[in-house]
């Protein structure tokens, strides 16, 4: 372990999010590439630092971090390495730029921001600071993704992929749900699609473009193309419940479809994403879009039976923070600013896209209208 680069955390926020990333980050592992320390811990008072703490850090007694009552106090924090920001992403940008002012790298949740102007905001900050910062898209880094990536554009196990679909849905009592809910507050950027909506997106960007970032595989690596996009939403008391996306790809005729609702209740395991291809097709299976756990490929379907299919399984005693914990270490033992699997570009380029969609849709945040 001594040889591993060794990141020392600071912690943003005490939510479920952030309760997720910790538990990753303390779990031990033989094949660990990095070595995780929970430096510091912040909340809005001391009390949720500490309950937090007793609750998530029990059982490592080793190091006991730094509790603080306020996220300044995280960043002010000389022994912190990085700080991971789990807060709603309507406050995003603000603690992103906190973090940044003070000198600190950042790893920021899901989504990003509000928009792609307040991104780039944030990424203008970090490169006159010369800080790291990258976006906690904790999917784009599982040894699953990679594998799949290689077998579609490498391997072309299903031939020439065509289409892909993936659907997130969870049920939210709007109607009953406190003003103060990220749910319902769109100063905190309530609704589906920036919520849940951006994995399914996720899920369609990672199969339907044949060149990503920090992959190498197929057809070469670089920047994803940016498709044609059309989009629907619907809202229950001003809040957008249900998106409902088209996806075109110009270039070879891929498509899309990316859907998401607080509306509808999910069963406990689904196929969380398809892809088709002239040869074949893949299910990713999982309790969400946001937690894959295999996959399937099977041959071209053609008689009346669903053939034979070979899987891959991910099970694993992490959920997957542990991932983009792990190259965030390695991106800064190596001196790097951005993240090699979801670099500035390619934030921005979904906040685009997800821009787009809301335009189409409807769905405005009141510091768009000032």
């Amino acid at each position: 372990m001594a040889k591993l680069p060794t990141c020392r955390w600071g912690i943003i926020t005490t939510g479920l999010i952030s309760s997720w990333f910790v538990a990753d980050l303390v779990l031990p592992r033989p094949d660990a590439k990095a070595h995780h320390i929970i430096q510091a811990i912040g909340a809005s008072s001391l009390r949720k630092s500490q309950a937090f703490a007793d609750t998530h850090l029990k059982d490592t007694p080793h190091h006991k971090p730094a509790l603080y009552g306020s996220y300044a106090e995280v960043c002010a924090d000389a022994s912190v390495d990085c700080v991971y920001i789990g807060s709603p992403h309507g406050v995003h940008a603000r603690d992103c730029l906190a973090a940044i002012a003070a000198g600190k790298n950042v790893l920021c949740e899901k989504a990003f921001a509000i928009n792609a102007s307040e991104a780039r905001s944030v990424f203008d900050a970090a490169r006159r600071a010369g800080v790291y910062v990258a976006e906690a898209m904790w999917l784009r880094h599982r040894p699953l993704v990679a594998d799949l990536r290689k077998l579609l554009y490498e391997e072309k196990v299903i031939g020439d992929v065509f289409r892909a679909t993936s659907d997130f849905q969870m049920y939210v009592d709007m109607k009953n749900a406190p003003a103060t809910s990220r749910y319902r507050d769109l100063e905190l950027g309530a609704g589906s699609l920036l919520d849940i909506g951006i994995y399914p997106l996720t899920w369609a960007l990672l199969m339907l473009d044949s060149k990503l970032p920090g992959d190498g595989n197929g057809e070469g690596e670089g920047e994803g193309e940016t498709p044609r996009i059309m989009a629907a939403q619907s809202f229950v008391e001003g809040i957008e419940v249900t998106t409902s996306i088209v996806l075109h790809y110009a270039s070879s005729g891929r498509q899309g479809v990316v859907t998401s609702t607080t509306e509808r209740k999910k069963g406990a395991s689904q196929i969380v994403a398809t892809i088709d291809g002239t040869d074949g097709f893949v299910e990713v299976e999982g309790g969400a879009p946001s937690h894959p756990k295999s996959f399937t490929v099977y041959p071209k379907w053609t008689g009346d039976e669903k053939p034979q299919g070979k899987r891959y399984d991910y099970e694993s005693a992490q959920q997957g923070f542990i991932y983009e914990a792990d190259n965030t270490a390695l991106d800064l033992a190596a001196g790097r600013k951005e993240s090699a699997v979801m670099p500035w570009s390619e934030t921005i380029r979904v906040m685009e896209i997800m821009d787009e969609v809301r335009r189409q849709g409807g769905c405005v945040y009141p510091r768009e209208r000032v």
